[in-house]
């Protein structure tokens, strides 16, 4: 296929960035369905982005960045609305913003104190945030009036609390490890 058409999964990618605004403020007006609408949008374009970028080799530097804060940016925005709305206890919150924010810190620091920060994301990683989207999306479903079991959202809050902490840590122990070592040699 042509390399005219590789700016598609960038642009998908930015599709996916303006969707936040309908998917906060459908939140945010407790209009659960069409927040599962637009969630679903979301992740069809993430994977027909992906998609795209790896089987026509359409990947840019540019999309290797602004996907995964795509991602994390419309995760965030669930926490954020679904905690302000009273869904989710704060505590939650603070722990899924805690972790990236400690994460993106401590790739600052060892960007400017040890050297080039390369972050690949860890099993525990990739766990944490296939967790926080199934409970993101279990909540919307729930509360958007289909049938879903009651005890999903007490195990959700549970197991993104707890895949949160263990990859946060994660991040932590390795990345001061890899300090260490380079300072060491």
């Amino acid at each position: 296929m042509s390399t005219y058409w590789r700016w598609i999964p960038n642009a998908l990618t930015f599709l996916r960035v303006l969707l936040i605004i309908p998917f906060a403020l459908a939140l945010l007006e407790t209009q659960y369905r069409v927040a599962l609408s637009v969630f679903f949008i979301a992740a069809v374009t993430d994977g027909i982005d992906g998609y795209l970028a790896r089987h026509f080799d359409w990947r840019t530097r540019v999309g290797a960045i602004a996907d995964p804060l795509a991602d994390k940016a419309l995760l965030i925005t669930a926490y954020l609305m679904l905690t302000w709305t009273g869904v989710l206890p704060l505590w939650l919150f603070l722990i899924v913003l805690g972790r990236d924010v400690l994460i993106v810190l401590g790739g600052l620091l060892f960007h400017y104190s040890v050297g080039r920060f390369e972050l690949q994301p860890s099993l525990l990683g990739k766990l944490n945030t296939f967790v926080q989207i199934l409970v993101v999306l279990a909540i919307v479903i729930l509360l958007a009036g289909f049938p879903i079991p009651p005890w999903v959202l007490p195990l959700g809050i549970d197991l993104v609390a707890l895949s949160a902490v263990a990859s946060g840590l994660h991040y932590v122990i390795i990345w001061t490890g890899r300090a260490w070592r380079s300072k060491r040699g």
